[in-house]
């Protein structure tokens, strides 16, 4: 399963691009896909193809109306590993030995 951190959004639309960044959002909602979002990007957690058609599709839905867009992406594949949007969290805790805030 990848694991993957993506934050994006157009470099052309000024200073405020929540409605950007909300069109965004509902193609990863859309997908079916497992997803956290997070204050400065959305992680998410599939087979590498899906995962690659859903960040595909997020340039996509910007590139319609953006002429910059600016996207980052963090990545981490382990074969034969699931649930790790949580699992990762959850070790942690278990080696502090307390829960962390959320």
């Amino acid at each position: 399963m990848l694991l993957a951190e993506l934050s994006m959004w157009p470099m052309d639309k000024g200073e405020s691009v929540g409605h950007y960044v909300a069109r965004v959002l509902d193609v990863i909602d859309r997908s079916g896909l497992p997803y956290k979002l997070g204050p400065l990007g959305t992680t998410i957690e599939g087979e590498w193809d899906e995962v690659m058609a859903v960040l595909k599709q997020c340039y996509e839905v910007l590139a319609a109306d953006c002429n910059r867009i600016a996207c980052t992406v963090k990545m981490d594949y382990r074969k034969g590993h699931s649930g790790a949007i949580e699992g990762k969290v959850k070790s942690v805790e278990e080696k502090l030995g307390r829960e962390l805030k959320k």
